[in-house]
């Protein structure tokens, strides 16, 4: 007998730069407890909380700043499994994640600060384009941020992106 799946719930970010309309570039976080892993800012919900409270708690946890818009909220709820490995054995018990994604753009006077909370989750980040993005993000998720993002563009949320 198959034993059902558990997905964490979970919410991630498309940040846009201040920058933005006038460029069009995305926050990418260096993840501090796996090598060599890019990726948007994203964490668990806790019980009680909506997906926007928790959108901005992880904001606050994981790059020391919420001071966002949010633009748009993706629609669906995305879900995947976890690779095997390192990853998937630090999240035991569950085999994925269930992620609710909002587009959002930081604030002219944000300011990044990644060492802000007592453990890390990024070590460096950057501002890329979209075509850097999709070759630069951990492996596993690029599928869900080009779905994302894709759809973001389609429904004019995002302009002045450069595909090329």
């Amino acid at each position: 007998m198959a034993t059902k799946k558990r997905y964490r719930p979970n919410v991630a970010a498309v940040i846009l730069s201040s920058d933005y309309p006038q460029k069009c570039e995305f926050f990418l976080g260096k993840r501090s407890d796996v090598k060599n892993t890019w990726q948007f800012p994203q964490g668990g919900i806790d019980k009680g909380e909506t997906p926007k409270e928790a959108l901005l708690r992880e904001l606050q946890e994981e790059i020391g700043c919420c001071d966002v818009d949010i633009i748009a909220e993706y629609p669906y709820w995305i879900t995947y499994d976890f690779p095997i490995g390192v990853l998937a054995r630090k999240m035991y018990p569950f085999d994925g994640q269930t992620q609710k994604y909002f587009l959002v753009k930081l604030h002219n006077c944000a300011e990044i600060k990644l060492d802000d909370f007592h453990e890390p989750e990024f070590e460096d980040y950057k501002y890329v384009e979209y075509k850097q993005l999709l070759k630069k993000a951990t492996f596993f998720k690029r599928h869900v941020y080009r779905r994302v993002i894709e759809h973001f563009i389609r429904e004019g949320h995002i302009v002045n992106v450069n595909r090329t």
